[in-house]
């Protein structure tokens, strides 16, 4: 990435559309029948390393990847969301669990009817893979959900549940409503469920049917039994268990299916300090490693980080690994909800979770739950989806092309980042987040932010206020030698802008100068209450999130937003 100026505004560009493959990286099409221009850009990229069979999954090699859509149309209501940038923001969480999990306690109207309150447009109903969930649970749970669809119309209600990923830790996993959902979940987890594979299954077998069920669930997608699959890894570095190559190996399985992981986990309640909470570790990441651990990952790595996981939260790291490689993956926050922080319920008696599938419908006990790790869904944290329209389609395209920003305790209101050519302000030449441009070398190009600052309370009851917006900036390097690889050595912060209002619009720009390399970047905000120098050095991080310590971690004085990254490539 250079550093030029020029200003001029006649460079040809692109944001390239679903589906469309230039003939310059269509490695199909015979050198001899390019252009002189695509086959100086195929040697550029080939030269790079940014072609071919190692770049197969990868925004380089098929730019469309990151705007791969889904099937089928499933439409809401008029809804609501937020409209800024050209799209309708619509906030959600992915990872709610149910009287249906072994370890959860509410009814699917419970837990939607809070979402709802607390200023959500989608959610899913993740209850745990089991033997039990799986032979009972999966079926049992669907009547619910479309009696909650029907109930709240203005709220957009996916079945899904949480994969115990063979080898690995936990995933989200989750499909476009329709007729065969039920069955195709069902299939998928009596097949490829983690709990319920042989116990003399070798790693390299569990990892093999990991891929497996991946490929499944987009094999599902295209014979027509469903019109979308997701898959989301749960708080990654919790257990130290999802191996870079694993998640290297997920993405690469079925890119329209596997597109990301929890940049920040649930369970952050559970850093709220004793009297009044449990006085633990955000997420729950109060673990150390084990005989099943990654040997290569340090200690930091199984703790939160301003409530984020650290392979999102350290620059230069894991997830800037698969950035730089140019693989399309998304970061995420929910709630992770099994019993809530302040609640006053309890399982209902004479529950039997084995022989019915489920525990009976939870009951007042007039008691005060200060020892819960969980908050209701909406209530802390909240993935924003850039949407065309309010309906189960379009969220899952957003979420599957990366137009995603997260945050906690409602830091900002709402926010637009788009690279444009220098001096382009027209919103629609801009890309968005998850979008790839593409420019002549030589083009100048710029970033531009517009951030509507917190004006409401957030359900802490205070208005939260922004303090720091960091650009982050990594050159795209193509594939790694090592599918283990957790960093990578070109990207920093690059630019802080120190916000002094307190209220109203912020508008923020910064010159990325002129295109002598391929790059990607992505942003994130904080209060500035708690930072540090990253991981990686005070010239990579000079001041990022401060590790969280259990027994001292409120999440309420801790907020953060992240973004996902957007790409700039040579044409």
């Amino acid at each position: 990435m250079g550093h030029g100026h020029d200003h001029s505004h006649d460079h040809a560009h692109e944001t390239v559309p679903a589906g469309d493959l230039p003939e310059a990286l269509d490695l199909s099409v015979p050198a001899s029948e390019l252009s002189p221009s695509d086959a100086t850009r195929r040697r550029f990229l080939l030269g790079a390393g940014l072609l071919g069979a190692g770049a197969a999954a990868s925004v380089l090699a098929r730019p469309g990847a990151a705007e791969a859509a889904g099937l089928g149309h499933t439409h809401g209501p008029a809804g609501g969301g937020t409209a800024k940038g050209g799209f309708r923001w619509l906030a959600g969480d992915h990872h709610i669990h149910t009287q249906y999990s072994s370890d959860a306690q509410y009814r699917v109207i419970d837990q939607a009817q809070h979402g709802h309150a607390y200023g959500l447009d989608w959610l899913v109903i993740t209850d745990h893979g089991s033997a039990t969930h799986a032979k009972i649970g999966v079926d049992k749970v669907n009547p619910d959900i479309v009696e909650t669809r029907s109930a709240l119309p203005e709220l957009l209600t996916f079945q899904g549940l949480e994969w115990n990923i063979p080898a690995a830790e936990h995933a989200t996993v989750f499909v476009h409503p329709g007729r065969n959902e039920v069955e195709v979940l069902k299939q998928f987890e009596n097949a490829y469920d983690g709990s319920l594979l042989p116990s003399t299954n070798t790693a390299a077998q569990n990892e093999a049917m990991a891929i497996a069920g991946i490929k499944f669930l987009g094999e599902q997608v295209k014979r027509r039994k469903i019109d979308g699959a997701l898959f989301f890894a749960n708080h990654p570095a919790r257990r130290g268990i999802d191996s870079p190559h694993e998640i290297r190996n997920w993405r690469d399985a079925d890119p329209t299916v596997a597109v990301g992981f929890e940049g920040a986990p649930g369970h952050q309640a559970a850093g709220i300090p004793a009297p009044n909470g449990r006085g633990g570790a955000r997420g729950y990441y109060d673990n150390n490693p084990s005989a099943a651990s990654f040997a290569g990952y340090p200690l930091e790595s199984y703790r939160t980080w301003g409530g984020f996981d650290w392979m999102t939260s350290t620059v230069g790291g894991l997830w800037d690994s698969l950035l730089a490689e140019g693989k399309a993956w998304w970061i995420t926050v929910n709630s992770d909800s099994h019993v809530n922080y302040l609640d006053q319920t309890e399982r209902g008696p004479g529950s039997d979770f084995n022989a019915n599938g489920k525990y009976n419908d939870p009951v007042y006990n007039g008691s005060i739950n200060t020892q819960a790790g969980d908050f209701w869904p909406g209530y802390y944290g909240r993935t924003n989806v850039g949407a065309s329209s309010f309906s189960y389609k379009a969220v899952m395209d957003g979420l599957r092309a990366g137009r995603v920003w997260v945050d906690h305790g409602r830091l900002v209101k709402a926010l637009d980042a788009r690279v444009r050519v220098t001096g382009d302000r027209r919103w629609s030449t801009g890309t968005p987040l998850g979008g790839v441009l593409q420019v002549k070398r030589g083009t100048s190009t710029e970033l531009v932010l517009d951030i509507d600052l917190q004006d409401v309370p957030n359900w802490a009851g205070f208005i939260p206020v922004l303090k720091r917006v960091d650009l982050i900036v990594g050159t795209v390097t193509g594939p790694v030698a090592d599918k283990d690889t957790f960093t990578t050595p070109n990207t920093k912060v690059v630019k802080s802008f120190e916000i002094s209002a307190k209220s109203g619009k912020v508008s923020l720009s910064y010159s990325l100068g002129r295109l002598d390399k391929p790059f990607y970047l992505r942003l994130r905000g904080t209060d500035g209450n708690r930072t540090q120098p990253g991981l990686l050095g005070t010239a990579v991080d000079p001041y990022g999130p401060q590790l969280d310590v259990a027994g001292a971690a409120d999440p309420w004085g801790d907020l953060w937003f992240y973004t996902n990254p957007i790409w700039v490539l040579p044409r």
